[in-house]
């Protein structure tokens, strides 16, 4: 999701999801056309660090924990060299995933997070434990806590990404 968002509202050319692996000619050929297409002459690609090449792996990079997981990271590498061997335009690779996760918090961010502790005050005024608040079909709402921890959340492609244009769709 947060690739998919980021592109989204980043208004990118081209926005490359962990659900959907991609074709890598044909994109460098969307990013060349959008390139040529754009006044300022540069196209803007966000890449999910879960993203792979149809037929490929997951890229991961450095020493596994504890438990033998190891980070996801390389992919934007790999497809910036890519694209440059693909369409000889030259590639800027940046990193942003903690400084997009890390930045200060807008009015949003802070209504959000001041009616999730009014709303966890509620319920414990009213007795309930085990519950965390949420927000569910753009509505505020109450979910048993271990909610976060069950399964793999993974963006609904059909209602929400352009498949065939590496677009988000929302």
């Amino acid at each position: 999701e947060t690739a998919l968002i980021t592109g989204y509202l980043a208004d990118a050319d081209r926005t490359l999801i962990a659900e959907v692996p991609f074709d890598i000619e044909r994109l460098a050929a969307l990013l060349k056309t959008d390139r040529a297409n754009n006044p300022s002459g540069y196209a803007m690609l966000v890449l999910s660090e879960g993203a792979v090449m149809q037929g490929g792996k997951i890229v991961e990079e450095g020493e596994a924990d504890a438990y033998g997981h190891r980070k996801l990271g390389g992919i934007g590498e790999m497809v910036g060299a890519e694209i440059t061997r693909l369409t000889g335009i030259g590639v800027i690779n940046q990193k942003l995933a903690y400084l997009m996760r890390g930045g200060p918090p807008d009015a949003l961010d802070q209504m959000v997070a001041r009616n999730y502790g009014t709303m966890v005050v509620q319920l414990l005024a009213e007795g309930k434990r085990g519950l965390m608040a949420a927000i569910q079909d753009g509505k505020y709402t109450s979910v048993p806590v271990d909610s976060c921890i069950k399964g793999v959340r993974r963006v609904d492609v059909a209602a929400f990404y352009d498949a065939g244009n590496y677009r988000p769709r929302i």
